[in-house]
């Protein structure tokens, strides 16, 4: 499919990739650093295509093909990359499926525009996950390398290149945390967990179960699946959580 560019009002050019089909259409969003090639957001492409479902991936400013530098973003830009996206290149409520990072702002979109989310499910949904690298996942010197030069790298086992945690992005994450804030979700949820996750624990899912105001929230444990959920097996469980929302959505 053809790569295309949204502009948004203030600027930024997102890339994205975008299918028509009958609604409601479905919108991948992307993890921390990741870009809309990965293999979840190219095999939905293909799934929905096959459905005649609507589909959109889109890369967040800084990430892929989109404008910007990745250092200087945060959730809260990230986050208003994914409603443009949504209200710009979408007709109507979505699915919103969100992977890691994308599943915090899922969950950000969700609450705060509920009338544009049709349902939404969360791969290793991560929502407050910037706390989680403040407290427990930097050493002290890693802590002091970021507060003296504005950044730091970390190693990452689903890349060669290291991630850059900025001081910015940890800073500006708790105006957007969501676990220490009541969180209504009145559309239903679908939420996937890996039990071999090393980098979302599997209590933050039952955290965020148990956390969220939603009349229709269900949570898949999948004994050892690891953070990328990207298996043949973990696929396909996520096309039935999709397919779940829709029976949902039509009964």
């Amino acid at each position: 499919m053809a790569e295309q560019f949204f502009e948004t009002e203030d600027g930024r050019r997102i890339a994205y990739c975008r299918s028509a089909g009958a609604g409601p259409g479905i919108v991948f969003l992307g993890g921390f650093s990741s870009d809309m090639e990965g293999t979840k957001a190219r095999h939905l492409e293909d799934w929905t295509r096959r459905q005649g479902r609507a589909f959109l991936r889109f890369d967040y400013t800084g990430h892929g093909r989109s404008s910007g530098k990745f250092e200087d973003g945060c959730i809260g830009d990230w986050t208003g990359d994914a409603i443009d996206a949504v209200f710009g290149l979408t007709e109507g409520p979505q699915i919103l499926v969100g992977s890691s990072m994308g599943g915090w702002i899922g969950l950000l979109l969700a609450s705060r525009n509920p009338e544009r989310v049709a349902g939404l499910v969360g791969i290793a949904a991560a929502p407050d996950f910037t706390d989680d690298f403040r407290l427990n996942r930097l050493t002290p010197d890693q802590l002091r390398v970021m507060e003296r030069d504005g950044k730091v790298e970390v190693t990452s086992e689903y890349s060669d290149e290291p991630m850059v945690i900025t001081g910015r992005l940890i800073e500006e994450g708790p105006g957007n945390f969501l676990l220490n804030r009541p969180l209504v979700l009145p559309m239903p949820v679908r939420l996937l967990q890996g039990t071999e996750d090393a980098d979302v624990d599997q209590s933050v899912a039952v955290r965020l179960l148990n956390h969220a105001g939603c009349p229709d929230a269900q949570l898949l444990l999948v004994r050892g699946a690891d953070h990328s959920f990207s298996s043949p097996d973990c696929l396909g469980l996520i096309e039935q959580a999709i397919e779940s929302i829709l029976d949902t959505i039509q009964a």
